[in-house]
């Protein structure tokens, strides 16, 4: 939870809006926290058997670590989901777990392995599939499905601050000349 909590203070802008992690100005985590987070880790580990705590932080601390989200080690992510899937089977394991898979595969891989989760009624109800749908559709440049599936998402979440995130992306991407629209200007 301390390497978790270390980065609330990048997880929104200044009007209150969602920063993605990837996204996050990583300055503004706190350091003193993602060093404690680590040492608590570090002494868990090898203390008794690994439970999905001790896997949900060795995550956390790989986020924490890398200078930047390029520079993310997804491939360990990736087998630390593996792991934890296997360990503690979970919706939003099994989703964090797709989206290593795209990080490391490509958003096709992440697709594929997404459409296996649409028959999953634990996901039917909540808007997380369907905005991680839109977030690889739009990594794969199907901007017109990732639009449809961005704005599904933002219907089907109750959270505000969600909401005008979703809603907000499929805007951007619907825009000529906007970053998030592959013909933009310089």
């Amino acid at each position: 939870m301390v390497l978790t909590d270390a980065r609330r203070a990048a997880r929104t802008d200044h009007d209150g809006s969602l920063v993605p992690l990837a996204d996050q100005n990583r300055e503004l985590w706190d350091r003193a926290a993602i060093a404690e987070g680590q040492q608590l880790l570090i002494r868990t580990l090898g203390a008794g058997p690994v439970g999905p705590y001790q896997i949900q932080a060795a995550i956390a601390a790989l986020h924490d670590e890398a200078p930047s989200g390029a520079d993310t080690d997804w491939p360990q992510i990736l087998a630390l989901y593996d792991v934890l899937t296997q360990i503690a089977p979970s919706p939003a394991a099994t989703l964090s777990r797709t989206v290593a898979l795209a990080m490391v595969h490509g958003p096709t891989a992440g697709l594929a392995a997404l459409g296996t989760l649409d028959r999953d009624e634990r996901h039917a109800h909540g808007h997380r599939l369907e905005a991680v749908r839109a977030h690889l559709l739009e990594r794969a440049g199907d901007h017109a499905a990732a639009v449809e599936s961005y704005l599904r998402a933002a219907r089907m979440t109750a959270s505000l601050p969600e909401q005008r995130y979703l809603t907000r992306r499929a805007t951007e991407l619907n825009t000529p000349h906007s970053p998030a629209h592959p013909g933009r200007l310089a």
